[in-house]
């Protein structure tokens, strides 16, 4: 999780403000605004086991809030005034924060996600997945090389995407299997999911 968030802060530290105001890829928001909902991914991921009894609570009741109509809804947002670097601070710090809630989970622990109940190490995985594509669509829009690192990509496909057969190399396989980009062997997927079922129940 540390190297995934590592990758993301040296990807897009220094992009001017103006720059984020563009759309991320493909996506509908801005890339502040993407950041914004990683950081939230991670923050929301990791609050999930701060609890007792993590099944018990479907969602962590935070209050749900956007900054304009077609936006993420987040519980966090960053402070403008602190610029572009700000925001990668508050996502450091909120990937450094799922890092040691996992770390220190049981690791048999189970906590609830829309695809289905995961262990620490699932939602970790998804921690990584979420930090790996949402650069790489930042980066798309600042124009930048948002590549996802390839040994991480190779660990969350295994983890994550028993579905899903690697070719060519684990990054851009990573990028086919959340619908990033496509190939005339394996056209752009519309919609996709991962597993994160804990390994020894699948």
């Amino acid at each position: 999780m540390r190297e995934a968030v590592a990758h993301c802060v040296k990807t897009l530290s220094g992009v001017p403000s103006a720059q984020w105001r563009v759309p991320a890829g493909d996506l509908e928001w801005t890339c502040w605004e993407t950041l914004e909902h990683l950081a939230d991914d991670l923050l929301t991921y990791a609050l999930r086991f701060g609890l007792a009894k993590p099944m018990d609570v479907r969602r962590v009741p935070l209050r749900l809030s956007r900054d304009r109509e077609d936006g993420p809804e987040n519980v966090i947002f960053g402070d403008a005034a602190a610029g572009p670097d700000g925001l990668l601070t508050v996502v450091e710090a909120c990937g450094g924060l799922l890092a040691t809630v996992v770390d220190h989970a049981s690791p048999t622990v189970l906590a609830p996600h829309v695809f289905g109940a995961s262990d620490p190490e699932g939602f970790a995985a998804m921690g990584v997945v979420e930090t790996l594509v949402h650069t790489y669509d930042i980066a798309r829009g600042v124009q930048r090389d948002g590549a996802p690192p390839e040994q991480l990509s190779r660990r969350v496909l295994v983890r994550l995407f028993p579905d899903v057969d690697i070719a060519d190399d684990a990054s851009s396989t990573l990028l086919w299997a959340t619908g990033r980009i496509g190939t005339p062997e394996r056209p752009r997927r519309s919609a996709w999911r991962w597993y994160g079922a804990p390994r020894g129940s699948r």
